[in-house]
């Protein structure tokens, strides 16, 4: 499991990742018993990527290792035999569902995928969450009338983050929709990028910090990166880098 989110504000986009890969391991006791087990295999795992030439950002989530091979050498991959020049986030979005299709049909694996597209030579952000295995490319910054929305979304392990600033609804008998946990909203239009990226880092930071006190499996954890998305300029705030 993971946590990435993309908030997107105005002033730009934020693309963040904790660093934690999770797998279940399969065996038999000495005695012949079946086990499963699931264990942190790394905190050094990339799930967030900047294609330089497209100006696009990838964040993914959900299975990481494909035919025994991490995400991210599948994204190389991807960069270096499919895309070109010419590719935006919107061609970038179809075309890497297409690539993973053809090696793993039915993966639970998906992406947020970033960026911006000139449209009439104005810089028009772009927020994609798909899936591999329902063939799926959902656009997430625009209402149902065309115009542009604010706000942020994210994918993976998410309950905790969900549950602090999304107000619980139900349905009485009637069918009404009633509130039982109502949570004050956050003007996301208004908000700046630097807040932006405080708030992609405290999404990922809580969700850490509070399953280590859960008696439930650690599978959010490590270094978060994260990347800013602008039509002006691309740059990581912060970024794992190899040291001895």
């Amino acid at each position: 499991m993971s946590l990435v989110i993309s908030t997107y504000v105005p002033e730009g986009i934020v693309m963040a990742s904790d660093s934690r890969q999770s797998i279940n391991i399969k065996g038999k006791t000495p005695r012949g018993r079946d086990f499963k087990v699931e264990t942190v295999n790394s905190d050094t795992v990339t799930k967030t990527f900047l294609l330089k030439k497209q100006k696009v950002g990838i964040s993914s989530f959900g299975k990481d290792l494909l035919g025994g091979v991490p995400i991210a050498s599948h994204i190389k991959r991807f960069s270096e035999e499919i895309l070109t020049n010419e590719d935006d986030v919107e061609s970038v979005a179809r075309k890497i569902i297409k690539f993973m299709i053809k090696e793993f049909k039915k993966v639970d694996t998906g992406f947020h995928i970033c960026g911006y597209k000139k449209e009439n030579k104005i810089s028009i952000p772009y927020v994609f969450s798909c899936n591999v295995g329902r063939k799926e490319i959902i656009r997430k910054n625009i209402k149902k009338d065309g115009s542009l929305s604010y706000g942020a979304t994210w994918s993976g392990q998410g309950d905790i983050i969900s549950g602090l600033i999304i107000p619980v609804v139900i349905k009485d008998k009637q069918g009404n929709k009633k509130v039982i946990k109502p949570v004050a909203p956050i003007a996301w239009g208004a908000m700046p990028l630097q807040d932006a990226i405080d708030f992609s880092i405290f999404a990922i930071r809580t969700t850490i910090d509070t399953i280590r006190f859960q008696a439930r499996p650690k599978n959010v954890g490590g270094p978060i990166d994260v990347l800013v998305l602008t039509p002006d300029f691309t740059k990581w705030i912060q970024k794992k880098e190899l040291h001895i």
